[in-house]
């Protein structure tokens, strides 16, 4: 499936596996923070009140936002045309239906009213049975953290269709660009994402699809570079040392530029909304800044990743394939864990620190025991 689903253990790749396993980790983290007061929509939430801790929770989410799903997209079309030139159109399509499809209707259908309910019963108090609840449930379309897959999969869909009609004969490749056009490339993505915002700001979703248009401008040229570096393989000529000055550009993107924007927001006493779009000048500072930010983070960690990541072991490997079962299938454990911390008397942010170190791996233990069920195995 790209890069969620199913890929043979190789040497040459195993980094790319490993860079999944990651983005898998801060998936289920990222959530976890929203529950306890970062920024960001989610089942069930306790917001805590403390400031200090606030603020290191919108940094976490506000950095992981900025290239995580990205970094998926891009891993995912790392392998898309791969597998289009091997099967060809209709068992590429039929293989990504199932993939992704099957996938997508059983947490629409089966596990969203499920984890709804929990949050209803649990979390709310409202205490009817689960027949009670269904009777009157009308979300059955809602995608949640499924959004990633319906995404993947029209991407994919538009792809094929564009391969089909224009099938890209041409022998002529194309060097890795510069880190000065990779750059510009950035600033150029985070102007673009600022005037789409203008109309689709941080926060708005497509309904019942659960796509945040805003963020999609990204999403898009990710995945679209992601097709351009295999064809021209490209992290092939990635070069550790250049980590260094991507990491250097990091530090000061996250470590200076973060609470810059922070300290503006306090001195004009502007509000959150004022960065997530509709125009703003506010809102290009914050557009640039995560894009430059994203791409940044997502260079300096394939470049190292190539080159000091690209060893295998036997959890890795077990985490590697169950790492899209454990997608699906994180909100259950994140939700059902902090729920049975509900009435624990301590600030959520002790329960944050309480969460971390058990829904991580919960969730990677529930996925490795899924994948080796006959009717999962043969999907994902």
């Amino acid at each position: 499936m790209g890069a969620l689903g199913k890929q043979p253990v190789k040497a040459k790749i195993n980094y790319i596996d490993n860079l999944r396993v990651l983005l898998t980790v801060l998936v289920i983290m990222h959530h976890t923070f929203i529950t306890y007061g970062a920024p960001g929509g989610w089942y069930y939430t306790e917001k805590t009140t403390n400031t200090g801790a606030l603020i290191a929770m919108t940094f976490f989410v506000a950095t992981n936002q900025a290239f995580f799903m990205g970094f998926f997209f891009f891993l995912s079309a790392l392998f898309t045309e791969p597998s289009f030139n091997k099967k060809g159109a209709g068992e590429f399509m039929a293989d990504r239906l199932k993939r992704l499809g099957i996938p997508l209707l059983f947490y629409s259908f089966i596990l969203s009213p499920v984890l709804n309910y929990l949050v209803y019963y649990f979390g709310e108090g409202n205490k009817i049975t689960i027949l009670q609840y269904l009777s009157g449930y009308d979300s059955w379309i809602n995608f949640g953290v499924m959004w990633f897959v319906a995404a993947l999969l029209v991407f994919t869909l538009i792809y094929a269709v564009v391969k089909k009609l224009w099938p890209n004969n041409s022998n002529k490749t194309y060097r890795l660009p510069r880190n000065s056009t990779i750059l510009l490339f950035a600033v150029v993505l985070g102007i673009m994402s600022y005037l789409v915002r203008i109309f689709f700001p941080v926060g708005w979703v497509l309904k019942p699809v659960g796509f945040q248009l805003g963020h999609f401008t990204q999403y898009i040229a990710l995945f679209i570079v992601g097709i351009v570096a295999a064809r021209n393989n490209w992290l092939a000529n990635l070069d550790y040392n250049n980590s260094k000055r991507w990491l250097v550009t990091v530090i000061i993107l996250v470590a200076v530029m973060f609470p810059s924007l922070y300290a503006v927001k306090e001195a004009t006493n502007s509000a959150l909304d004022a960065f997530q779009g509709r125009g703003s000048w506010q809102s290009l500072m914050s557009a640039v800044w995560e894009q430059v930010t994203g791409v940044s983070i997502i260079m300096a960690m394939l470049c190292i990743a190539k080159t000091k990541w690209n060893s295998s072991s036997p959890l890795l490997q077990k985490m590697s394939r169950a790492a899209y079962v454990t997608y699906i299938i994180h909100p259950l454990m994140v939700i059902s864990f902090t729920l049975a911390l509900k009435n624990l008397a301590v600030d959520p942010v002790i329960k944050l620190l309480i969460a971390l170190p058990v829904v991580v791996p919960l969730s990677f233990l529930t996925g490795s025991l899924l994948v080796k069920l006959p009717g999962v195995k043969n999907i994902v």
